[in-house]
């Protein structure tokens, strides 16, 4: 059964880009959203196991959404994302819930099953 993920990023852009890739990597992407407020009402009615989370969202930045996230099981695994690089954010990454972090020109479903502790083959 392939993973579903819901992808959270400001850019639509980048979301078609991601739903691409994950999906040519086996993922079922079963949503998409803008923002955090959308972001938790999304991860509620479809029940991902993973959420593709940007860190910087208008309003709430990722960080905050994913603690939010963490707060209502049962929570998806949070995996971060973001143009910059993880060492802009010092610690802020390891101290948060999400399972981990992903530089956005780095995504590609071998990186996310690593991310998530899997193998890095296809489902």
């Amino acid at each position: 059964m392939a993973v579903r993920v819901l992808i959270v990023d400001d850019h639509a852009p980048f979301r078609a880009l991601a739903r691409m890739v994950l999906v040519a990597d086996g993922f079922d992407v079963v949503g998409e959203a803008g923002d955090g407020p959308d972001a938790l009402v999304a991860a509620h009615d479809l029940h991902p196991d993973v959420v593709l989370l940007d860190v910087q969202l208008p309003g709430a930045d990722g960080f905050a959404v994913a603690e939010e996230l963490a707060a209502h099981p049962p929570a998806p695994a949070v995996v971060l994302v973001s143009s910059r690089s993880r060492s802009d954010y010092g610690n802020r990454v390891a101290e948060n819930v999400a399972r981990g972090f992903i530089a956005k020109d780095e995504l590609s479903g071998a990186a996310l099953r690593l991310v998530l502790g899997e193998e890095t083959r296809a489902p």
